[in-house]
């Protein structure tokens, strides 16, 4: 189907409006496909010709104000409806569409834990018309009237409270909706186990597959308290009540994203109903991602944006909701993950040749193609970061009117970025449109490079500044205890505020200076951050005594970007993690240092011959904290430091005999998501076999135990397993679904096998783009992000990626992730020829 440009939407627009849906979904004719019949009623607002969007396996009739047309009209996803009159029109349409496998459209999953089949729909951002025909943009909004007919025994779910039709077995009706956009149509069926509650009047759901009963009964509490917590958060700070008749959460199987934002019905990755043990900030982010689409009830779903260009609108303000109002609602503090996991996201996103602004104009996102490739760490975390900014520059009072002025004037309908600004100067009185050209209207972060010297009675810090954008922030001011040099005194906290234009300017402090001086303290900016050389020499000794998690990890930022840069060795940080680490009381920041030096550093930027001596510094600091937490008075850095102690180990002796215990030494015991992660370690080090896997799924045999079983299988260092492995990925049957097909990806490429997979790097690129042209946006991003070949940072394999980048052929997912991984490989070689 032909990307939707946005003049198309702009011409359609202006032709019709869209009154209402009447979507009759049957999910009882087999397996592969369902019945999806619907009558939709609009307006033609003069004469003219345009098109409805369907994506059908068979198109069984078509009809126009009773008049029957021609199903052979259908091109490419395409309707064309010609010669429309001015006024009142009703379009039916039966079609059977087929089952997704990619999570796409209408999902359908079988559970390998016990048979049972689950259905949910994710129609974002174009996959609505494999579902049902439509007028398919966010402009054209209108009332949904949904019916479904499902096995007796199933559950129905939708955008407005379903109820079984009486009198008619496995026959349900979902209240009607008030105008939502099409994109936000959202149906869950199967035998799904509920927990149900009523809060403020509406009735709450959640709910998951029946193999994760038991696991969601252990967790609705902590869930559904989140949830109440935050609904009464946002009737704190919002005028507009929440608009839709209930409120349900659906974890699904095999989900693309993290959530997405249905109106009366969240769907998410099942992955956060917890069957193994977590840390706190796992926790912290579920949290977090419910807080998020709550957000979007009111930023997204009631007020939309018009078109894609304004993603932002719709995710850096949840984004920031989110963050925000967990830490209001909750004894939660989740803004420390969000500096050392999201703005690092954000960071590298806006570095790479694919940036682009946090609201890019109109024009430079011409169709939903190009859309699709913004939802990306600049529209969530560098959008949140700027409204964070806002916030600081506004305060939240004024921030939060204008928030609400913007609701008000824009509920049920669309907006655009003028929208949003006209709202908050009225609120503020401030000049709010030079701040957004500034912050939303460019691309890269700006870089706050400092320098120190010293007087006699005095110290100048001298801040140099490249970028464009003004700066609110905060300076932390750091001692080292004059008896303990591995230990900080915090000296004092000042704020500065940087204008837009480039350059330096000079601020000065009386006294001696200080022995740490760290640029955004509490991390209320978005830039790249440098330490001057004697900071960087203290942050070495005493990091981890730093009090607030939000400025440790600003400091380890600065590190990663400047090993990024080449500005700092990769073995200069690991010798920072080395004496740091152990001490790092953040869970959030522990694992996100040893994510970065695990899986960039060693694997990317360290020398292929001094890999075994990185991944050693990781296991003395994995060994230091196990040591340090043995009575059990930390279990989340303890469970941080298990997992990566399994990931960093060169021989399977240790991991082997965790193995063979079933637990950890003064624990954890192996649940199944250690065992997992154990069993694929071994399996790249060559220490098990097919036989110990299919044991191991034997015991876990559910989805997340085959996934890890294909993630085992294709790290097995073996020529077969290999050849398997990769028949599964791009076999023109395409028998994996998108998790299978990620979890085969995710174990194919190993550092320690170069010799056996040297044969597959050439092959990688045409099969890549094959199977991105066959199975479309989510596979072809999975392909280009973990299918890429690790291990291979050499200039031969960026010869064949950028040649492959040279066809015209790609699908534009494949495309941009692809660039964005060359441009990765080229910032490694360039640090490994220093």
């Amino acid at each position: 189907m032909p990307s939707l440009t946005r003049v198309e939407a702009e011409a359609r627009a202006q032709l019709l409006d869209v009154h209402r849906y009447a979507i009759d979904l049957d999910f009882t004719r087999g397996p592969d496909t369902f019945a999806s019949e619907t009558v939709i009623r609009f307006t033609a607002l003069r004469a003219g010709d345009t098109f409805v969007e369907l994506v059908p396996e068979t198109l069984h009739g078509i009809t126009l104000d009773g008049r029957t047309l021609d199903p052979a009209a259908l091109a490419d996803g395409r309707y064309p409806l010609a010669g429309l009159t001015e006024g009142e029109h009703e379009l039916r349409i039966a079609a059977d569409m087929r089952y997704s496998t990619t999570g796409e459209g209408m999902h359908r999953f079988t559970d390998p834990a016990d048979g049972l089949t689950y259905l949910y729909s994710m129609c974002c951002m174009t996959e609505g018309p494999k579902v049902f025909p439509s007028f398919d943009q966010p402009d054209l909004k209108a009332v949904l009237d949904v019916t479904v007919t499902a096995p007796a025994d199933w559950t129905v779910l939708g955008n407005g409270v379903a109820t079984p039709v009486e009198g008619e077995p496995g026959r349900w009706r979902c209240a009607t909706t008030p105008r939502v956009s099409t994109y936000l149509m959202a149906v869950a069926a199967g035998p799904y186990h509920s927990v149900r509650t009523e809060h403020a009047g509406l009735p709450f759901g959640i709910h998951a597959r029946r193999s994760l009963a038991p696991y969601l009964d252990k967790e609705a509490d902590e869930i559904l308290d989140i949830t109440r917590r935050c609904f009464d958060r946002y009737h704190e700070l919002f005028d507009e009540p929440y608009p839709f008749d209930s409120y349900d959460q659906a974890f699904v199987p095999e989900f693309n994203a993290g959530a997405m934002e249905n109106p009366g019905l969240v769907t998410f990755r099942d992955e956060f109903v917890f069957r193994s043990a977590v840390t706190d900030t796992e926790r912290e982010v579920r949290g977090v991602v419910i807080a998020h689409e709550m957000a979007h009830m009111w930023f997204g779903d009631l007020v939309t944006l018009r078109w894609w260009d304004d993603v932002w609108l719709n995710e850096s303000f949840a984004e920031y909701m989110g963050y925000q109002v967990l830490s209001e609602a909750t004894a939660y503090r989740p803004w420390a993950e969000f500096a050392t996991v999201r703005k690092p996201w954000g960071y590298e996103v806006d570095q790479r040749p694919s940036t682009h602004p946090v609201a890019p104009r109109a024009e430079d996102v011409p169709d939903t193609a190009s859309a699709w490739n913004n939802f990306d760490g600049i529209s969530y975390a560098k959008g949140a970061s700027a409204l964070r900014q806002l916030v600081t520059w506004l305060g939240e009072d004024r921030f939060l009117a204008g928030i609400n002025d913007h609701i008000t004037r824009n509920r049920f309908g669309n907006a655009t970025l003028a929208d949003f600004i006209d709202a908050m100067a009225r609120a503020s009185g401030r000049p709010v449109a030079d701040w957004a050209d500034a912050w939303l209207r460019t691309s890269g972060p700006d870089t706050l490079d400092p320098a120190v010297t010293v007087e006699p009675v005095a110290w100048h810090l001298d801040v140099t500044h490249t970028g464009g954008r003004p700066h609110r922030l905060r300076v932390g001011l750091y001692d080292t205890e004059p008896a303990n040099p591995q230990a900080s005194v915090a000296r004092a906290v000042t704020d500065i505020e940087l204008t837009a234009e480039d350059g330096t300017t000079r601020h000065t402090f009386t006294g001696p200076r200080p022995d740490l001086v760290v640029l955004n303290e509490g991390d209320l900016t978005y830039a790249k951050v440098r330490l001057d050389p004697e900071s960087w020499d203290t942050a070495q000794r005493v990091l981890s005594t730093l009090g607030d998690p939000l400025t440790r990890a600003v400091v380890w930022n600065a590190a990663r970007e400047m090993v990024r840069d080449g500005l700092l060795s990769p073995f200069a940080f690991l010798a920072a993690a080395r004496g740091n680490l152990p001490g790092e009381p953040s869970s959030a920041v522990l694992s996100s240092v040893l994510r970065f030096a695990r899986t960039q550093l060693a694997d990317r930027y360290v020398p292929l011959a001094d890999r075994p001596q990185a991944l050693a510094v990781l296991t003395a600091v994995t060994d230091d904290i196990l040591e340090r937490t043995a009575d059990g008075s930390d279990p989340a850095r303890r469970l941080v430091a298990v997992r990566a102690a399994v990931t960093a180990a060169t021989e399977p002796g240790t991991i082997r005999r965790w193995w063979d215990a079933g637990t950890v030494p003064g624990g954890p015991a192996l649940d199944p998501e250690l065992r997992w992660i154990l069993l694929q370690r071994l399996a790249v080090l060559g220490a098990t076999d097919a036989a110990e896997i299919d044991a191991e799924v034997a015991r876990d045999p559910g989805a997340s135990g085959q996934e890890g079983a294909a993630r085992c299988r294709a790290s097995l260092p073996d020529a077969e397993a290999k050849a398997a492995a990769w028949d599964d990925l791009f076999d023109p049957a395409d028998r994996l679904s998108n998790y299978l097909f990620a979890a085969t990806t995710e174990g194919f490429w190993q550092p320690e096998q170069r010799d056996l997979l040297a044969p597959y790097v050439e092959r990688y690129f045409p099969a890549a783009v094959a199977v991105a042209g066959r199975r479309g946006h989510s596979l072809a991003t999975t392909v280009a992000r973990s299918g890429y070949p690790r291990g291979f940072t050499d200039e031969g394999t960026v010869a064949l990626a950028e040649r492959c980048l040279a066809g015209d052929d790609l699908h534009p997912a494949l495309r941009r992730w692809l660039a964005d991984q060359v441009d990765d490989e080229r910032r490694a070689l360039r640090s490994l020829s220093r």
